[in-house]
């Protein structure tokens, strides 16, 4: 047995985690959504986590297009991985109980992962996301996602060889990207993964960068 139990003392999303087939955890609740996405994104891939969170949390991460609970967070997790709600933990199964109800998820990576860039995809799901019940003209709107994607615009440009007009204007610019696709209506709220790929690979196509 001392042959084959290495056991790791530290902070785990400060340490280099190592080959590993399965992870089981009850995690501080206040940790759950880094530590998801460390799994996700470690290498090589692991077979399967399960992982007791904060229910509200888990419900998040299983929760699909027009549920109430639908986030960046679950679009992103579903993106990478196949996630099932197991069962719920109630608070009086602890000692002392605490103030929250708790869930058991079940998270298997999908491998090979989606072809896509994860920080271009976080990216826009971001921006998106941060008024999911506005329309996507809307939320393309703020000053501070202009200046960003514009800042990003005229570095692909630069990179390119292509000349950026002296009268160009990143809203119109965006606007045409969301018409192009029909897309200026949608909400983040009931759009899912299929729908973000379309709206990312057309914003990619028309010179748009989210990273």
């Amino acid at each position: 047995m001392q042959t084959k139990l290495q056991i790791l003392v530290g902070d785990v999303l400060k340490t280099d985690l190592p080959f590993f087939d399965v992870c089981v955890a009850n995690l501080p609740y206040q940790i759950s959504s880094p530590f998801v996405f460390k799994l996700l994104l470690h290498r090589p891939f692991f077979r399967c986590a399960v992982l007791m969170f904060q229910r509200e949390f888990a419900m998040r991460l299983v929760a699909t297009p027009g549920d109430k609970l639908y986030c960046r967070l679950s679009i992103n997790t579903q993106l990478l991985a196949r996630v099932d709600h197991l069962m719920k933990v109630g608070k009086n199964n602890f000692r002392p109980p605490p103030k929250v109800e708790s869930s058991v998820v079940r998270i298997e990576p999908k491998n090979p992962p989606p072809p896509v860039n994860f920080q271009e995809w976080d990216g826009l799901v971001r921006i998106a996301f941060v008024r999911k019940n506005k329309t996507l003209s809307a939320a393309f709107k703020s000053t501070a996602v202009e200046q960003l994607l514009e800042k990003n615009y005229r570095i692909h440009c630069s990179v390119h060889n292509v000349e950026v007009p002296t009268d160009f204007s990143i809203a119109k610019k965006i606007e045409s990207v969301l018409q192009e696709v029909d897309f200026s209506e949608k909400r983040a709220r009931s759009m899912d993964i299929d729908d973000f790929m379309v709206l990312l690979h057309a914003f990619n196509s028309a010179g748009i960068h989210f990273s």
